[in-house]
C-alpha cells in the first residue's frame, strides 16, 4: 500500500472531488483528499494525499499558488467566471497602459472579498450551496497577497497574465478588482493552476486517463515530501518509541538541519524512513549549547506519528 502525495491534474469541468473519486476508485483505497480546491471551469494542478499521506495535505494548503488567467474586461457575471450568469456589460474605453497600470498595482498585500459563489465555508455550509439558494453571503475581506504578475497579454477586451499568490487568494476576485478599478468590470474566462510550492504542471498526471499501476508509481513516497521543511535524524534505537508517541528528547538526535523554535521539523530514523513532523521546542543553534552542557532535554513535541510499515 502506496503512502503519500500524487500531483495530479485536474481538467475543465470534474470537480476537484471528482479527482479524489477516481483515484480512490483506481487505487482502491477510501483514504485521499486534495489539498486546495480548483473550481470546476479551472484546469491544472491540484495535490491529493494517499493513505496516510491525507495528514500531510495541511502543509501543502499552506503554499504560494502560480495561475494563468485570462479575463475579459467589461463582463460581470455573478460568480466572476463565464460560468455565472451575465449581470452586467459595460463600456471599457482604456488605454494599454491603463490596464497594465491597474494590473500591477495590486502587487502586494490588499484586502479581498471572497466571491459569493466559492468553497470557502460559512457556519459549515458552502459559500456556492448557500447563493443557489438565494443566500447571498458577504464574507468580511481578507489580506491577501500577490507576490507577482507577469507575461501580461493584451488584446482588445481580454486580457492574460500569469501572477503567483499566496494561500486563500480568489484569482476571480482579483480579476473583478482589476475591472472595477478601471471602472468596467471583469470575469475570468480561463483560468490555469500551473504550480503548487514547488509542484508544477508538468509533473502532473490526469488520473482520468491513468491506469492504477501509472496513478500508483506516481504517488511521491512520505519520505520525499515536505522537502522544503528542515529534518533531524534520530538513532535507530530510538525509532520504536518514536513511533509508540515519545517525544523527543536530545539524546535521541544523530544529526539535524538549521530550525528555529516552533518550526515544524520531520523527523527520520538512520534508515530513512519518516517517523513523524514535530514542533521544534529550541532553535537549533542552542541544541549544540545543551549537548555542551549535558543538558538531556526535550527539543521537540509530537504532531503526527507515521507507521507504514
Amino acid at each position: 500500500m502506496k503512502h503519500g502525495v500524487l500531483v495530479a491534474y485536474k481538467p475543465k469541468g470534474p470537480t476537484s472531488h471528482d479527482v479524489v473519486d477516481e483515484v480512490r476508485k483506481k487505487l482502491k483505497t477510501r483514504k485521499v483528499g486534495h489539498g486546495g480546491t480548483l473550481d470546476p471551469f479551472a484546469c491544472g494542478v491540484l495535490i491529493l494525499g494517499v493513505n496516510q499521506g491525507t495528514r500531510l495535505l495541511e502543509f501543502y494548503k499552506n503554499l504560494n499558488k502560480v495561475y494563468w488567467v485570462k479575463m475579459r474586461l467589461g463582463l460581470i457575471t455573478e460568480t466572476f467566471d463565464i460560468t455565472g450568469e451575465v449581470v452586467e456589460e459595460r463600456e471599457c474605453n482604456v488605454t494599454e497602459e491603463e490596464i497594465k497600470e491597474a494590473i500591477f498595482s495590486f502587487v502586494g498585500e490588499y484586502d479581498q472579498v471572497p466571491p459569493a459563489y466559492s468553497a470557502k465555508k460559512y457556519r459549515g455550509e458552502r459559500l456556492y450551496k448557500l447563493a443557489r439558494e438565494g443566500k447571498i453571503i458577504r464574507l468580511p475581506p481578507r489580506r491577501v497577497k500577490i507576490f507577482r504578475i507577469w507575461d501580461v497579454v493584451i488584446d482588445g477586451k481580454t486580457v492574460s497574465f500569469r501572477v503567483e499568490v499566496s494561500p486563500g487568494t480568489y484569482v476571480r476576485s482579483l480579476c473583478m478588482d482589476i475591472g472595477y478599478k478601471l471602472g468596467c468590470g471583469a470575469t475570468v474566462v480561463e483560468l490555469v493552476r500551473e504550480s503548487v510550492g514547488p509542484h508544477t504542471l508538468e509533473e502532473s498526471l490526469n488520473v482520468f486517463e491513468a491506469s492504477p499501476e501509472e496513478i500508483e508509481n506516481r504517488v511521491i513516497p512520505m519520505e520525499r515530501c515536505l522537502e522544503w521543511l528542515p529534518r533531524v535524524v534520530i538513532f535507530q534505537d530510538f525509532s520504536e518509541r518514536i513511533l509508540n508517541g515519545s517525544q523527543v528528547f536530545l539524546e535521541m538526535l544523530k544529526e539535524w538541519d538549521e530550525f528555529r523554535k516552533e518550526d515544524t521539523v520531520r523527523v527520520f530514523d538512520e534508515e530513512g524512513n519518516l517517523l513523524a513532523l514535530a514542533e521544534a521546542e529550541r532553535n537549533a543553534s542552542f541544541l549544540r549549547t545543551l549537548k555542551r552542557q549535558g543538558r538531556n532535554e526535550r527539543v521537540l513535541k509530537l504532531k503526527k506519528v507515521f507507521n507504514t510499515r
